[in-house]
């Protein structure tokens, strides 16, 4: 699907395989691609252009945090305090990909993303793989549900999730980032366990 608005600039932080097929999902919209990670020499791989953490969001109308997050901590402290105020889409996954369990005791990862960088944190995008809106799948317009409190990163990302062929639903503030996170965890273990996700959701 291609943008009918001005192009963005996103600013992608992660350089591992969702983030990859997200800045070339995104790059395919019309949109303009900037990678920034842990290693400049990895965040170039990517194929895009490449600055250093503390750069990213100087050079973002908008910015994807796709990392792992046993890592998050790590690569927030390399942006340097540069995120305070930015529209930033966070896609972590914060459970472990056997149990299901979430990481955090309490809370979400999207609101300590909020707390520790001062960014305006929308949660979205972590539940579909990132190569799955490369292939022709995304036109049975997926449901993606996110959450957040700016209304100006709320916009930025409807417009963006609506771009690679999703189909946008806002369900609430950042204190619902958790309910989405834990849908994360209750998707893998059905995996885990050989279930197929998609019959475990009753039609309505």
């Amino acid at each position: 699907m291609t943008s009918h608005s001005a192009p963005l600039r996103i600013g992608i932080l992660g350089t591992g395989n969702f983030a990859t097929a997200l800045a070339e999902a995104w790059a395919r919209a019309g949109h303009s691609i900037t990678v920034a990670g842990r290693s400049l020499a990895k965040a170039q791989a990517v194929g895009h252009a490449a600055v250093s953490p503390a750069e990213l969001a100087a050079a973002s109308d908008v910015v994807l945090l796709a990392v792992s997050y046993d890592g998050l901590d790590e690569l927030l402290a390399l942006t340097d305090g540069s995120l305070r105020g930015a529209p930033l889409i966070d896609a972590t996954n914060a459970v472990d990909f056997t149990t299901g369990r979430h990481k955090a005791t309490s809370g979400s990862a999207a609101e300590h993303v909020a707390q520790t960088t001062g960014a305006h944190v929308v949660k979205a995008l972590n539940l579909f793989a990132g190569t799955s809106w490369l292939t022709g799948a995304a036109d049975t317009r997926r449901t993606v549900a996110f959450c957040g409190d700016d209304p100006a990163t709320l916009a930025l990302t409807e417009r963006l999730i609506a771009d690679l062929g999703g189909s946008p639903a806002l369900l609430g503030g950042l204190d619902r980032a958790r309910l989405l996170e834990d849908v994360a965890g209750f998707v893998m273990r059905l995996v885990a366990t050989g279930h197929d996700p998609a019959t475990a959701v009753p039609a309505v």
